[in-house]
This record gives C-alpha cells, structure tokens and sequence, in this order.
C-alpha cells in the first residue's frame, strides 16, 4: 500500500504563498488520484482539489479556485499544493490523500497523511 506524508506547512501571513509536498512511500502513486483536504477547527473537512493519475484532470473548491493549482512530478512521486493569496480562512490542518477515483469525497480515498498545520496570519 501507499503512504502518503505531507510537508511544507507553517505560519505565513495573509496574501503570502506557501507550498505543500505529498510525497509517497512504500507503493508509487503514479497509479492514484490524489486528493487535498483540509480541516480548521470546529468544522469539517472538506475538499480542497484533487489531482487525476495522468496528471491531465484537476479539479478545485470554489473557495481556492484561481488561488491554489495542484501538480505531481511522476519521476519524485510527489504531488504539490501551491497556495497563492492565501487568506486567514486558509488556516487549517492540510491532509492529502490517495485513492482509485478522481473524486471530491473524502470517503472515495484509501489512504492519508497524517496532515501538515498551515495557519494564516491576518
């Protein structure tokens, strides 16, 4: 199976950038889809883009759109999150995720990170 670790978090202030790593070990991921989630405190997790297994497909939450682009580099099997203008409503624990289906729900994935903290400073 694959494990997923993510990297790069950290404390930035509003309308700086920060880019996150999701890098696999064990199995490559060049056969799944992967998908970021994030979680603030008190509220759900919820989707935030997710990646298809070419490379070819992405697809976004309405809150990042135009802000955050998703990409992978085969050859380190790694996936990126590049998060641009970000917001204090940004703030939020960042899990990725590996799974069979290019999906938006949480449930469709097989395995997580344990998570990276970004947190946005107004």
């Amino acid at each position: 199976q694959v494990q997923p670790v993510e990297s790069g978090g950290g404390l930035v202030q509003a309308g700086g950038s920060l880019r996150l790593s999701c890098a696999a070990s064990g199995r490559t991921f060049s056969n799944y889809a992967v998908g970021w989630f994030r979680q603030a405190p008190g509220k759900e997790r919820e989707f935030v883009a997710v990646i298809s297994t070419s490379g070819g497909s992405t697809s976004y939450a309405d809150s990042v759109q135009g802000r955050f682009t998703v990409s992978r580099d085969s050859a380190k099997n790694t996936v990126y999150l590049q998060m641009n203008s970000l917001k204090p409503e940004d703030t939020a624990v960042y899990s990725c995720a590996a799974g069979r289906f290019f999906a938006v729900v949480a449930g469709s994935y097989d395995y997580w990170g344990q998570g990276t903290q970004v947190t946005v400073s107004s």
